[in-house]
C-alpha cells in the first residue's frame, strides 16, 4: 500500500479562482500522485493549468469545512508560484504536473514536487484529528459506502474523540457528524 499524505490542495481554474479540496497524496517514488474523483473542480482545473498547492495543516476544521461545502479559507499568494497556499499551513508544498493517466472514475496527475516551504512547527496530531480525518473521509464516501459500514466506523472514530478532542476537533466532528446525519435523512441528496 503507498503512503498517503492528508493535506487541502490549491489548484487554479482558467479564471484565475482558486479551487480547495481535501486530498490524499499519494507518493510514487519521487512524484506524488493528485487523484481527483470525476467530475471535480480540481480535475478540471487540473487538465488546463497543471500547478497545484499542497497545504498541511493540523487544524482538522479546514478538512471538515471543505467536505461540508465551506471553500473560503484565507489565503496567501506563494512567491513566484501560480497556485495559493492555505493561511493556516504549517507548511506546504508546490507541485508541477509532469504526466496525466486517464480513468474513467480517478485520473492520475503525477507531480513533481518544486519546493516544500515550513512555517510553523508541527507539535504532532491527537486521536481526535485522526479520527475527524477519517471521518472527513468517510462524508466523501456516503454514496460508495452501506449505513452499516459509516455507522460502524464513526462508532469507532468517536471514541477517540470523546478520549482526546479539544474545542476545534470537536466542532469539525460536529460539522461532520451534521452532513452525515444530513445523508442519512435525504437532505443532501
Amino acid at each position: 500500500m503507498p503512503m498517503i499524505r492528508e493535506c487541502i490542495v490549491t489548484t487554479v481554474g482558467a479564471s484565475g479562482e482558486p479551487h480547495l479540496a481535501p486530498l490524499g497524496l499519494i507518493e510514487h517514488g519521487d512524484l506524488w500522485i493528485i487523484a481527483p474523483f470525476r467530475p471535480s473542480a480540481t480535475l478540471a482545473n487540473l487538465e488546463s493549468f497543471p500547478f497545484a498547492t499542497a497545504s498541511f495543516t493540523d487544524d482538522v476544521r479546514i478538512f471538515a469545512g471543505c467536505v461540508c461545502g465551506r471553500k473560503d479559507w484565507p489565503l496567501e499568494s506563494v512567491p513566484g508560484w501560480p497556485a495559493p497556499r492555505l493561511a493556516e499551513a504549517l507548511s506546504h508544498a508546490e507541485l508541477e504536473v509532469v504526466r496525466a493517466e486517464a480513468d474513467a472514475t480517478r485520473p492520475r496527475f503525477f507531480c513533481q514536487v518544486k519546493k516544500i516551504e515550513t512555517h510553523r512547527p508541527f507539535l504532532g496530531f491527537n486521536r481526535a484529528q485522526a479520527a475527524v480525518i477519517e471521518a472527513a473521509i468517510l462524508a466523501t464516501r456516503l454514496h460508495m459506502l452501506s449505513r452499516e459500514k459509516i455507522d460502524r466506523e464513526i462508532a469507532y472514530l468517536k471514541i477517540a474523540v470523546d478520549k482526546t478532542a479539544g474545542p476545534a476537533e470537536r466542532q469539525a466532528w460536529d460539522m461532520l457528524m451534521a452532513k452525515i446525519n444530513a445523508d442519512d435523512a435525504g437532505l443532501d441528496r
